[in-house]
C-alpha cells in the first residue's frame, strides 16, 4: 500500500457514488444515500475495476475467536473500494487503491512472502501465535478448573476484550499518529511480560482467579493499541497490490496456530499443568520482537500520519456512517462477534460436561474447528473477487452451521461439523475484514480498523456474559443454537438495511420458475 493522501478539495468522510461492495453486486445506476454529497459520474471502467477489486481476506492473547481472523488476524484482503487515493471507484478510473480492471481472478497463494520484511513478520507471528493460543486454552481451562463455572470463563473473556469497547477508537488514532513498528515493539514486550507474570504465579502455586482477571484486563488494554497497529502495519510492509494476499496470509497464520497451539496446550496441560503453557508463550514473543528488529527500515513504506487536531475520532465515525458497505458490514460484525465467536466458553462446557472429557478434548475441539478455519483462510488468499451477496451469505451460512452444531449430540459427528463451522466463520471474517480495510482511505485506516475491532472484540464481552449464562443454565447445545439464530437474523437484517440505505429495493418471489431474489434501484 503506497502512502496516499486525500486529494485536495475532497473531504475524507465523503461517500463515493460507487463502492466496490455495492457495485460488485448491485446495479451501477443505483441511487446513493441522501446523506452523501454528489460525486463525479461513475465510469463503466471504474465499476468493473471496483467489482473485480472487492476481495477477501486477532487474537489477543486474544487467541480469542473474535479476534482470530482479524489480526493475526489481521486477517483479510479485499479490493479497495475507495482506493488509497480517496478517489475510489467513483473517481476517474478505479482509484489507486483498487485493483486494476484487468487483474486476474486469482493470484499465487503465498505472493506476499516475496517481500523480506513481511516474510520475517509472518514467521515471527507464526511462533508467537502458537504461544498465544496455548495461553488462551490454558487460561480458560485454569479458570474453569479453579471455579467450575462457565460464567467465570465468560468474565475473563469480558475483561480481556472489554477495553476495546471503551478505548478502541483511541487505539486506532494512536496507530494513525505514530510509527506502527515502534508501537508493536512496545506492545509485544508488554504482552510478553504479562505472560511471564501469569506463568510465575501459576508455577509457584500462588494463582487465584482474581489474579487471572487482572492479567486478562492488562492484555485487553495493550490490545487496544496492538490490534490497529498490526492491521495498519501490513500496508507498511507490502505494496498495495499484495495487501489482499498479505492480510489473508495473516489469517492463515493465525488459523494454523489455532490448529497446533490448542493441541500442544492440551498435551502440555495434561502432562505438566497450565503454568508451563504460560511460560512457553512468554518465550514465543522473542520471535516477534526479533523479527521487528531485523526488518530493513528503508524498505518499509511511509503512510500518511494523522496530525493532532480536534474532531479526529468523529471524522472516522462520519466516514463509516456515510458508506453503507462499511456501516452495515461493521454492524453485522457486531452480532457475529457477540454471538458467533464465543467458542472458548461453549467448547469448555462441551469438553467438560457434554462429552465428559478434559483439557485434552478441549484442545482437540479447538484444533478441529481450526482445520476448517485454516482451509478457509488459504482459499481467501487466492480469491480476488468477493461480492456483497457472498459476504452476507457467508454470515448466514456461519449461523446455520452454529445451529447444526448445537443439534449434533455425538462427538464423532460433532467434530466434522465443527470443522465446517470454522470454515464458514473464517470465510465471513476474512471477507468483512478485507472489505473494510481496503475500502478505507489510508489516512483513516487506523481509526476505521479500530472501529472494526472495537465492534468485533468489544462485542465479545457482551456476548460472553450472555452466552456464558445460557451455557451454564440451559447447556452448551442451546447456546450454540441461539447464537446461530441471532447470526442468521443479523445477516438478513443488515443486508436489507444496507440495500435500503444505498437506494435499492429488494423483493422476494417464491413462485417456481421465477427469480426468487431481485435487487434493483428504487424508482
Amino acid at each position: 500500500m503506497t502512502s496516499a493522501h486525500t486529494p485536495p478539495g475532497r473531504r475524507p468522510d465523503r461517500a463515493d457514488n460507487s463502492t466496490a461492495a455495492l457495485d460488485a453486486e448491485f446495479p451501477a445506476g443505483a441511487a446513493v444515500p441522501t446523506n452523501t454529497e454528489p460525486t463525479e459520474p461513475v465510469e463503466p471502467t471504474a465499476i468493473a475495476a471496483a467489482a473485480e477489486a472487492t476481495s477477501s481476506g486477532h487474537g489477543a492473547a486474544s487467541g480469542h475467536p473474535a479476534a482470530s481472523g482479524a489480526g493475526a488476524a489481521g486477517d483479510s484482503g479485499a479490493g479497495g473500494a475507495a482506493g488509497d487515493s480517496g478517489d475510489g471507484a467513483g473517481g476517474r478510473g478505479a482509484g489507486s487503491g483498487g485493483a486494476d480492471a484487468g487483474a486476474p481472478a486469482k493470484q499465487r497463494t503465498f505472493a506476499a512472502m516475496s517481500v523480506r520484511n513481511y516474510r520475517l513478520y509472518w514467521l515471527g507471528m507464526a511462533v508467537s501465535n502458537n504461544g498465544t493460543w496455548m495461553q488462551r486454552i490454558a487460561q480458560d481451562w485454569l479458570v474453569f478448573s479453579l471455579t467450575g463455572s462457565s460464567f467465570a470463563v465468560g468474565v475473563t473473556t469480558a475483561l480481556q476484550f472489554g477495553p476495546m469497547l471503551f478505548l478502541g477508537l483511541f487505539g486506532g488514532l494512536i496507530a494513525d499518529r505514530y510509527d506502527q513498528r515502534k508501537l508493536l515493539l512496545i506492545t509485544q514486550c508488554v504482552l510478553g511480560s504479562l505472560a511471564v507474570i501469569l506463568a510465575a504465579l501459576t508455577l509457584t502455586g500462588n494463582i487465584r482467579v482474581e489474579y487471572i482477571y487482572v492479567v486478562a484486563l492488562g492484555l485487553g488494554l495493550v490490545t487496544v493499541v496492538d490490534n490497529p497497529a498490526r492491521q495498519t502495519f501490513v500496508g507498511v510492509m507490502v505494496p498495495k497490490e499484495l495487501m489482499r494476499n498479505a492480510v489473508s496470509l495473516n489469517t492463515g497464520n493465525f488459523q494454523l496456530a489455532r490448529l497446533t497451539g490448542p493441541a500442544i496446550a492440551g498435551v502440555l496441560i495434561a502432562a505438566a499443568g497450565p503454568g508451563w503453557a504460560f511460560a512457553i508463550n512468554a518465550l514465543t514473543f522473542v520471535a516477534t520482537i526479533g523479527a521487528l528488529l531485523a526488518m530493513r527500515v528503508s524498505e518499509l513504506q511511509v503512510l500518511p500520519r494523522a496530525e493532532r487536531a480536534k474532531g479526529q475520532l468523529r471524522e472516522g465515525l462520519r466516514y463509516v456512517a456515510a458508506r453503507p458497505h462499511l456501516l452495515w458490514t461493521i454492524v453485522l460484525v457486531f452480532f457475529v462477534g457477540c454471538f458467533g465467536f464465543n467458542f472458548p466458553i461453549i467448547l469448555t462446557a462441551y469438553a467438560g460436561t457434554e462429552f465428559h472429557g478434559g483439557a485434552g478434548l478441549y484442545g482437540w475441539l479447538n484444533s478441529t474447528m481450526a482445520v476448517g478455519s485454516l482451509v478457509g483462510a488459504l482459499l481467501a488468499a487466492r480469491r480476488n473477487v468477493v461480492t456483497v451477496r457472498m459476504l452476507y451469505a457467508a454470515a448466514a451460512g456461519f449461523g446455520v452451521m452454529l445451529m447444526v452444531a448445537g443439534a449434533t449430540p455425538w462427538l464423532w459427528l460433532f467434530l466434522p461439523v465443527l470443522a465446517v463451522t470454522g470454515l464458514a466463520g473464517v470465510s465471513f471474517n476474512t471477507m468483512a475484514n478485507s472489505t473494510v480495510q481496503l475500502a478505507t482511505d489510508a489516512s483513516l485506516r487506523g481509526r476505521v480498523m479500530s472501529l472494526y475491532f472495537l465492534v468485533l472484540m468489544g462485542s465479545t464481552p457482551i456476548g460472553s456474559l450472555i452466552v456464558g449464562w445460557i451455557t451454564e443454565h440451559w447447556g452448551a447445545p442451546i447456546a450454540l443454537g441461539v447464537s446461530g439464530v441471532v447470526v442468521v437474523l443479523a445477516a438478513l437484517g443488515c443486508g436489507y438495511l444496507a440495500a435500503r440505505q444505498a437506494g435499492l429495493r429488494i423483493s422476494l418471489d417464491p413462485r417456481p420458475g421465477r427469480r426468487h431474489l431481485v435487487v434493483a434501484a428504487r424508482g
